[in-house]
């Protein structure tokens, strides 16, 4: 009975001079260093090339393309960007060539990939100044109309050349070679959490 009652008075004696040492965390404030996400706007221009072929012929609405940033993006001295960024979308609409207009189409880019396969979902296009569409042209005239020109100088005098005609050919089909330097532009705003700063 003595044993008992002493190893319970030792254990107790221990555990209470754990309690009275340790230390108290209740209103403890850490420094923690603030950190706020860098924010590209909408309208930001991301300059890339194309990794791959990118042909109406031969792909489809939904075919996965890829595309690789070509320089650093700074915001300040914060890369924003890194150099050899991927970048993944798709191809979201895609018009068949026809009788006077090449084929056209619409990329949109939906994820950014960093060098450290970190990953970010984007909203942005291929830039281009008629609406982000690629292609969709006017096709080659299919004939030429001569026409007199008439000169001012020299009454009476004219001089035959040729225009083109009304019927148009068969449209062509659009294709961005691999290595192609094209712009990306964002449509919403992006919140970048993992930067690399110099």
């Amino acid at each position: 009975m003595k044993r008992v009652l002493c190893l319970t008075l030792i254990l107790c004696s221990f555990l209470g001079v754990k309690a009275f040492c340790a230390p108290q965390f209740e209103n403890i404030q850490l420094e923690m260093r603030e950190f706020d996400p860098v924010e590209l706007r909408a309208g930001t221009f991301i300059p890339v090339i194309n990794a791959q072929e990118i042909s109406t012929q031969y792909m489809t609405e939904g075919h996965k393309v890829k595309f690789i940033a070509t320089n650093d993006l700074f915001m300040y001295d914060t890369i924003i960007v890194p150099e050899n960024t991927v970048f993944e979308g798709y191809i979201e609409k895609m018009n068949e060539p026809v009788v006077g207009t090449n084929a056209s189409m619409i990329i949109r880019i939906s994820k950014m990939i960093l060098p450290d396969k970190f990953e970010l979902p984007m909203k942005g296009y291929i830039y281009t100044s008629n609406n982000n569409l690629i292609g969709g042209g006017i096709s080659e005239p299919a004939e030429w109309v001569k026409m007199p020109h008439y000169q001012n100088r020299l009454r009476g005098v004219a001089s035959l050349q040729i225009r083109p005609g009304e019927k148009r050919k068969m449209g062509e089909h659009t294709n961005l070679q691999a290595g192609l330097d094209l712009i990306i532009i964002l449509t919403e705003p992006l919140e970048i959490t993992h930067i690399l700063t110099n």
